[in-house]
């Protein structure tokens, strides 16, 4: 009797054509969450290379992404740096402006006090038809008539008059880090003796003179004064009329300005231009 083997209905090579689809699905996967993972940390360029990325998985069955490693790029992100030293000169011109905005608040508050100090000076002695001040943009300015300080033709400061110029050094020795310059000016009318050859000669000699009875004060830098004439050639008023030629003849003291806005102003002469 002859025995049956009985035989395993089983195939002996299965079938693996679902693989195909499979790894496809596996690649798929694998760049979304490449993507997914990219995007916490995105920039314009690296998302252009997602873009990239994901269009060739899709259009090449993910050979693409696997075959491309380099196109996703991970890493940190690069940040655009700060320009740190341009920022800190931007701070450091700030802080230099603000700083010079009170100096200059400072230089006002001083000038205008000073000015408060001569008027009452020239107010008490009775020398207001003789002297008056003046406080602009670029200075603030003494402008003492010739007949107050000199005689006629002269550059001898009258005896009465060096008080005048003793107070105005004791009031200048309280504000020592202004320079002072002292001008003098004549009227148009020529003058030609043994002492002065002309206007120039007798307007510097009027002006050096009286600046000596100012530096008589030994608490005064003299490094920080000056003196001139102009003679005739800054008229204040006309020369056409004797009040005119009287308001001419004069002598100035002028204490200048350390800090002027160039910004909103252009530095003004000494003397004012007469129409």
């Amino acid at each position: 009797m002859s025995k049956r083997h009985k035989h395993n209905d089983h195939e002996e090579h299965a079938d693996e054509s679902w693989l195909i689809p499979y790894a496809d699905l596996m690649t798929l996967l694998l760049a979304l969450f490449i993507v997914l993972y990219s995007m916490s940390a995105v920039d314009a360029r690296k998302f252009e290379e997602m873009s990239q990325a994901f269009s060739i998985a899709f259009n090449t069955g993910g050979n693409g992404v696997l075959d491309s490693p380099s196109v996703i790029r991970t890493g940190p992100q690069t940040e655009i740096p700060i320009d740190t030293e341009a920022h800190r000169e931007e701070q450091d011109d700030q802080t230099l402006e603000e700083q010079r905005k009170s100096l200059m608040q400072k230089e006002q508050e001083d000038l205008e006090k000073l000015k408060k100090e001569l008027d009452e000076y020239i107010q008490n002695h009775g020398l207001t038809s003789q002297l008056e001040t003046q406080l602009n943009l670029a200075q603030l300015m003494i402008v003492i008539s010739d007949n107050a300080l000199f005689a006629s033709g002269s550059a001898t400061v009258k005896e009465e008059s060096r008080e005048l110029g003793l107070a105005i050094g004791k009031m200048l020795s309280d504000y020592p880090d202004y320079e002072v310059f002292v001008s003098g000016h004549t009227d148009n009318e020529p003058i030609s003796t043994y002492q002065f050859e002309s206007n120039w000669y007798l307007s510097t000699m009027r002006a050096v003179r009286f600046l000596d009875v100012i530096l008589s004060n030994s608490e005064l830098d003299q490094k920080r004064f000056g003196a001139s004439g102009f003679g005739e050639n800054r008229p204040v008023a006309t020369n056409a009329t004797p009040e005119g030629r009287a308001k001419n003849r004069r002598v100035e003291v002028s204490i200048i300005r350390k800090y002027v806005d160039d910004q909103n102003t252009q530095q003004i002469p000494a003397t004012p231009k007469t129409e």
